[in-house]
């Protein structure tokens, strides 16, 4: 049984963590949040330990080391988007390896400092890559791989997830610390699609505002036309009322379903984690990569390449 700490308990994500934790068969021996609201514990791992604040947390954690079979084996990293290279240092440091949330850091230099503090601890990163598990993903991916080389998928990827007025008032509306929309709730996709269509080939941005983005990404196997939102007005008008998301993406005139099939996919890839076969820092740069010239690259008039909701929903 692995000893796990969890920084960032009173998250959204949170708990799917733990749930993956108990799923395995694993131990959470104690949990860290500046938040109290972390009931979800008395369900899921109703001995651990909880503090708020952080250095509480971290001495704990530091003097299990002397108790044996109690030192912590992995730290799992669901804290703000801008605290993750400090909290996975932290866990470095602690003597453990860390599972961390998307995206795992902003910029190709934290990583790269990543990667030094993995050889100062001789630990190691493991980035939450969920959508190369789902099941729609990998027979997509398939699909592609058994097409003719030469093959170039047009592809158009809407998503559209819409939030209240308090979003703007948390850490996720403050760019300084989500580093924007389409990092907040674009790195997964971009992810994915590097994942299916390989190596990106270029990357042209259309718009980049608080409450949307949108441009063109060209990678080995598509063209893909991709915007996203956090802004109701931009649901379609078949979904509005009835639904509070919008996801969308056309393959060469097919639509891929994968609105399913969710739910399992943190302890799948804990499973494939603690087996070995987790994704580590290079499988996270390319993500990385692409969302780091999205935040910082001028923006540029759109041309037949832009994808239609972008003009049609006022961002262009």
């Amino acid at each position: 049984m692995k000893n796990f700490a969890l920084i960032g308990a009173a998250g959204y994500i949170a708990p799917r963590h733990m749930r993956a934790i108990a799923d395995t068969g694993h131990r959470l021996s104690v949990a860290y949040d500046i938040n109290d609201s972390v009931g979800i514990i008395d369900s899921l791992a109703p001995q651990a330990e909880f503090f708020t604040e952080f250095e509480r947390f971290h001495e704990f954690a530091h003097q299990l080391k002397r108790q044996p079979g109690q030192a912590l084996d992995h730290v799992a990293v669901c804290s703000p988007n801008h605290l993750h290279h400090a909290h996975i240092a932290a866990g470095l440091r602690l003597g453990a390896d860390v599972i961390c949330e998307k995206p795992l850091v902003p910029t190709p230099a934290l990583l790269d400092e990543l990667a030094r503090v993995e050889q100062e601890t001789g630990r190691r990163v493991f980035n939450i890559l969920q959508l190369r598990h789902h099941e729609a993903i990998l027979k997509l991916r398939a699909k592609v791989a058994a097409a003719p080389a030469d093959t170039k998928f047009d592809v158009e990827l809407t998503y559209i997830t819409s939030r209240g007025k308090w979003y703007a008032e948390s850490w996720k509306g403050d760019p300084r610390k989500s580093f924007g929309v389409a990092t907040n709730i674009g790195v997964h996709f971009f992810d994915m699609l590097h994942f299916i269509f390989g190596r990106l080939q270029a990357n042209v941005v259309h718009h980049s505002g608080e409450a949307k983005a949108a441009g063109y990404l060209e990678y080995e196997r598509a063209r893909v036309r991709w915007f996203l939102s956090i802004d109701a007005n931009d649901l379609p008008a078949e979904v509005k009322g009835k639904k509070t998301t919008f996801r969308n993406i056309d393959i060469s005139g097919e639509q891929l379903e994968f609105s399913e099939g969710f739910t399992d996919l943190h302890t799948i890839s804990y499973r494939e984690i603690l087996a070995g076969r987790g994704y580590g820092l290079a499988d996270a740069r390319h993500c990385i990569e692409t969302v780091d010239v999205i935040r910082t690259a001028s923006v540029q008039a759109p041309g037949a390449d832009a994808h239609p909701f972008a003009r049609s929903r006022g961002a262009l």
